[in-house]
This record gives C-alpha cells, structure tokens and sequence, in this order.
C-alpha cells in the first residue's frame, strides 16, 4: 500500500493567503514610512478617518485586534500626537479614541494608497471587489467554524 502524498506548499491556499498578504504589506511600507506608520497603524487610522471616534472596544472589533495587541499600537500613536486616548465620562471602563488635528491631517497624505495598491494588484475594479468579498467571506466562515470547534 502507497505511502500518502504529502501536503505540497504551492497546492496550500493558506500559503497564497500569506505570500499575497506579505507582498501588499511590503508594497505598503515605503509609503507608510512617508507618513510616519506602521501598516497596523495605518489600520487604525483608516478606522479613525471613517469613525471619527471610536471605543477601544469598537476599534478591536473593527480590526480583528484583541486589546493587548490594540493597546500598544494606540500608545504609540498618542506618542506620535496622532490620538488621543480618554475615558468616557459615562463609563470610566471605556476608552475612547480621537483623532487630533495632527492625525486628521494625515487623511489627504493617505488619499492615494489605495490606487497605488490597487494598480500594482494589477486586477480590474470588478475582479478586486469580488476578490474583497471572497476573501471576507473565507473569513467569516473560518471564524464561525472556529467558534464552533472550542479548541481549534
């Protein structure tokens, strides 16, 4: 009896997941230098620039973020004067997230990016929105499966 085929790397659709996120990420980081963030950074100011506020709470959620790995990011962007963190006077446990005058000035420095990955993605606009939506359904479905296996 033959021994069974191992897995290959390239037939891996979690690895084409990670080398196309790497590849995004890389194309990202000399523009984001120009504006002083990281891409996680980034993540939480686009968030910011939509929202206008949000909890901690709420900003977690948005980016799929726990509040320990949240916690650092936000620190260092109230460091770099581009947030500001306080407690809501209604509910001390809450956090609130502001943009300063700083950090909204940051939104037209940010205007581009989208077009410069999306040119380099080298998709037509209809085929980079289906790829969105397949791509957050995969996520939503590895979610529920996960929440549905304790465990897994």
């Amino acid at each position: 009896m033959a021994e069974p085929a191992a897995p290959r790397l390239d037939d891996q659709v979690c690895f084409a997941l990670y080398a196309a996120s790497r590849a995004v990420t890389s194309l990202y980081r000399p523009l984001l230098d120009e504006l002083g963030l990281t891409y996680p950074q980034y993540l939480v100011m686009l968030a910011l620039w939509e929202h206008g506020e949000l909890s901690v709470k709420d900003l977690g959620q948005a980016l799929s973020l726990d509040s320990g790995t949240l916690s650092p990011l936000l620190k260092r962007l109230e460091k770099l004067e581009f947030v500001r963190r306080e407690r809501r006077a209604d509910d001390e446990r809450s956090v609130c997230i502001r943009l300063t005058d700083k950090g909204d000035g940051l939104r037209s420095k940010a205007v581009p990016l989208p077009g410069v990955i999306g040119d380099a993605m080298g998709l037509p606009l209809d085929e980079l929105e289906a790829l969105r939506a397949t791509l957050r359904g995969l996520t939503a479905s590895v979610n529920a499966y996960r929440e549905s296996r304790p465990g897994v």
